[in-house]
C-alpha cells in the first residue's frame, strides 16, 4: 500500500489546527512531500510554520515561469537568508517554451484565452504535473475563504486531478484576518507589491493592482473581461470535438501526450 492510500487512516479532523495539519503531513510522508509556494501571503504563513517545525528541513518548491515580478525573487532571497530553506525552482521545459513562443510569440496571452491558456500550461501546468508525479503529498495555500470554488476545501483531501496524492491545506478554514494576524504577529516576511496595491500576485505581464471597491482577482488577465464566454472548443475538420487548447498543444507538443 502506498504512503498517501495508507495515510487515509490517520488524516487529522477537519477544524484541526494549522499547525497539527502541517506537522502531521511532514510527519506522515516524509521525504515524499513538499510545500508549493508562490511567495503570497498564505504561503509565507506556511513556510514560517514549516520553518519552526522543522528548523529549515522541508522541501520548497515554486513555479519560475520566467516572467515573475522582480520583486518576488528578491523574496525568494529573503525566504533562503531568514529560514536557511532550500528552494526547487521548476522551469518550463526548454524545448516546449521556445516552440511555443516561436509560434506565437512571448506574450501570446494578451492574443485570447486558449494561447493564455496555452502559455500557462506549458510554464506551469506542466512543470507542476512532472514534480507532482513523484510525490505522495503536497502542501498548498488554499483556503474556504478566497471564494466560491473552493468553500468545499478540506484540511486533508486525495488530489484526483493528480493520480490521487494526498493534498495538505493547512490554513484551509482560516480567514484573510487570521492570515494577516499570523504575519504581523511573527514578523513574516511579505511580498513588497502588496504595499503597490497588488492583492493577487502572478506573472508580471499578467497581473497589476486592483482598485477601490475591485475583486482580488481582477487584476489577474484584466483584458478578458468577456473570458466567461469562451468555450474553448474547437470542431476538427473530421468533425472531431476537442478543446482550443489541446489544438495549440499539438502544434507546440507534436511527438508528446500532453501531461495530466
Amino acid at each position: 500500500m502506498s504512503a498517501a492510500k495508507g495515510s487515509l487512516f490517520s488524516w487529522p479532523r477537519r477544524d484541526a489546527p494549522a499547525e497539527e495539519v502541517l506537522r502531521w503531513g511532514l510527519a506522515e510522508f516524509g521525504d515524499k512531500i513538499a510545500i508549493s509556494t508562490s511567495f503570497q501571503a498564505t504561503g509565507m504563513v506556511i513556510l514560517d510554520m514549516a520553518a519552526c517545525a522543522t528548523a529549515g528541513n522541508v522541501k520548497v518548491f515554486s513555479l519560475d515561469t520566467g516572467r515573475l515580478h522582480s520583486e518576488t525573487y528578491e523574496l525568494i532571497e529573503q525566504v533562503r537568508r531568514r529560514y536557511g530553506i532550500q528552494i526547487e525552482l521548476l522551469h518550463p521545459d526548454g524545448g516546449e517554451l521556445g516552440r511555443m513562443t516561436s509560434l506565437y510569440g512571448p506574450n501570446l496571452f494578451y492574443d485570447d484565452v486558449s494561447k493564455r491558456r496555452l502559455c500557462c500550461e506549458i510554464r506551469k501546468v506542466r512543470p507542476l504535473n512532472r514534480k507532482l508525479a513523484t510525490l505522495d503529498a503536497w502542501v498548498v495555500g488554499l483556503r474556504r475563504s478566497q471564494g466560491s470554488l473552493r468553500e468545499s476545501t478540506d484540511t486533508v483531501s486525495l488530489d484526483h486531478d493528480h493520480s490521487g496524492i494526498v493534498k495538505v491545506s493547512p490554513l484551509a478554514h482560516w480567514s484573510d484576518d487570521e492570515v494577516w494576524d499570523y504575519v504581523k504577529r511573527n514578523d513574516v516576511p511579505m511580498h513588497k507589491l502588496y504595499d503597490q496595491g497588488y492583492p493577487s500576485i502572478g506573472c508580471a505581464p499578467c497581473t497589476r493592482p486592483t482598485g477601490p471597491g475591485e475583486s482580488p482577482r481582477a487584476g489577474r488577465w484584466w483584458w478578458e473581461d468577456s473570458a466567461d464566454k469562451e468555450c474553448g472548443i474547437h470542431i476538427s475538420p473530421d468533425g472531431s470535438v476537442r478543446s482550443s487548447l489541446d489544438v495549440l498543444l499539438e502544434e507546440v507538443l507534436p511527438a508528446a501526450p500532453r501531461a495530466r
